[in-house]
């Protein structure tokens, strides 16, 4: 695998240090400017490249928003093309291939160079010089299917796809440089394909449940597993150098962020990224202390002092804090914007009788579409973070709410109704006096369902950078931690159970007092 020599970007690094003082050294007074948001997508390696730039930054004063597990390459580079992230650790191949569509460039140094200049023209982004060491897609096989099926390269892989079932995670699925590219390049047809998530697949390939699975170059599961790697002998795959791209603001603004992410440059070679990437998916060290001790060893700091002390435990107390009233935040408004807008249309459809059943059933079928496809189709007319978050989930809280609305006053008690017509009230008076206080306890029960739909809905905010309690379970299922999606899933769930009990005591508010006598009486 061919390399740039980490001495190609000792310049840079030089004028880092001329441009960035104290960096890595001493302690800095904290910066003034708005901090620096640094996100990674959902896998091992992405979320320790994300935390080596963050304490980087943070050790040079700088201050830094974590944004995890963008949900995959496209969700990532959006958010860093509408300014939601300023960095995210990226690789030229996918960069050349899945964001620019262009052909392959086989020299590295050349497609680094046609990478920066064409980022640079179109976006105004900039790819810092690589970090030293390549990450190319690994397509990997066990022992036993490579003796079976006489497997070395994937040419031979090609004639044997028709008998294999391939575990592909979603992303590969759909890039250019994934499957479709390799289906063109070898004649691939594979028995069947799943989609599996990144933490999942190399499970699943050791249990058999598939043959075949994408992998990564510097991935430490693959020598745990005693994979087979396959030879890509038609040299498919461009090169995959790991670098940071950073967005408009900081490549045009920010030179203190620039140069303290430089020097990172040339410093990692797969060796060491092998070693560090099987300590946190193999050993299951926290990526914070696995960033940490390496930016010690890499920059031979003093490990005693305060700037860079770091939380090891992965998942504090304050964090918990911080991201659930985020994840409150975003249930709060969007089902305040539900019901603002679903009980109005409810009281409004049960005075237009004919239409309302077909205006409540295409709010339905909102419910029909998973949430992460809803939230994947808000990107391309919000971006990422918390405007779709917020859209996609306002979407799913109004059909509980409009159904609860308009049943609970089309069915209000007839006789009480039929009462008040013979007082003299009118259609709009029998409807605001008398349906809509009797369909109260139907209409919360509606708003109650819709909040707890949408406190599950909000942990996946987190794949498009909406943060909540969903970070940590994006982690979780990144690094198959099964306390990191506790840490979120745990939380989440007693959230939906407080907010349910504050909207039952609401409507205990609400409900007419001959019905709160009634369900006393009842009780």
């Amino acid at each position: 695998m061919r390399e740039i020599h980490p001495l190609a970007y000792a310049g840079l690094a030089l004028a880092g240090l001329a441009t960035a003082p104290g960096v890595c050294g001493a302690q800095r007074q904290p910066d003034p400017a708005p901090p620096v948001v640094v996100a990674s997508k959902p896998f091992g390696e992405s979320f320790l490249l994300a935390e080596l730039f963050a304490q980087t930054l943070e050790r040079n004063g700088i201050a830094v928003v974590r944004r995890p597990g963008l949900g995959a390459t496209e969700v990532a580079f959006r958010a860093l093309q509408s300014g939601s992230i300023d960095v995210y650790p990226e690789y030229i191949g996918t960069g050349l291939i899945a964001i620019l569509h262009d052909t392959v460039i086989p020299d590295p140094r050349a497609a680094f160079d046609h990478v920066s200049r064409r980022f640079a023209a179109a976006y105004g982004m900039r790819w810092l010089p690589p970090l030293g060491f390549e990450n190319t897609y690994a397509i990997a096989v066990r022992q036993e299917t490579a003796n079976r099926e006489h497997l070395r390269t994937l040419s031979d892989l090609a004639v044997a796809a028709p008998r294999l079932l391939a575990g592909l995670t979603s992303d590969f699925i759909g890039r250019p440089d994934g499957l479709p590219g390799l289906t063109r390049a070898y004649g691939l047809h594979f028995r069947e394909v799943r989609a599996l998530a990144p933490a999942l697949k190399y499970q699943a390939l050791a249990a058999g449940g598939v043959d075949v699975i994408d992998g990564y170059s510097t991935d430490g599961l693959l020598s745990r597993y005693n994979l087979i790697v396959l030879e890509d002998d038609r040299q498919f795959f461009p090169p995959y150098q790991a670098a940071a791209l950073v967005g408009a603001r900081i490549a045009s603004g920010r030179p203190d962020v620039v140069a303290a992410l430089s020097l990172l440059s040339g410093r990692l070679d797969e060796r060491r990224m092998r070693e560090l990437n099987r300590r946190v998916e193999v050993d299951r060290v926290d990526v914070a202390a696995v960033a940490h001790s390496t930016l010690d060893r890499l920059f031979d700091s003093d490990t005693g002092s305060e700037h860079n002390a770091v939380n090891t435990s992965g998942f504090d107390l304050r964090r918990l804090g911080d991201l659930t009233l985020r994840h409150l935040m975003l249930v709060a408004i969007a089902l305040l914007a539900a019901v603002m807008l679903a009980v109005p249309l409810g009281l409004a459809l049960e005075r237009a009788r004919r239409v309302a059943e077909g205006v409540v059933a295409g709010l339905g079928v909102i419910q029909t579409i998973p949430s992460i496809a809803l939230l994947a189709f808000m990107i391309p007319l919000l971006g990422v973070g918390v405007a779709p978050a917020l859209v996609a989930l306002w979407l799913y809280a109004l059909y509980p709410i409009a159904r609860g609305t308009y049943t609970g006053v089309r069915d209000a008690d007839p006789d009480a109704v039929a009462a008040a017509e013979a007082l003299g009230g009118t259609p709009r008076q029998q409807l605001l006096w008398v349906r809509l206080p009797l369909a109260m306890p139907v209409i919360m029960a509606g708003v109650r369902t819709a909040a707890v739909i949408t406190v599950g809905a909000a942990t996946l905010a987190a794949f498009i950078g909406a943060g909540g309690l969903g970070e940590p379970i994006v982690e979780g299922l990144a690094l198959a931690d099964t306390r990191r999606i506790l840490g979120g899933a745990i939380p989440a769930a007693l959230l939906a159970l407080v907010v349910d009990g504050a909207l039952w005591l609401v409507e205990r508010r609400l409900r007419p007092a001959h019905l709160r006598k009634a369900h006393h009486d009842s009780n």
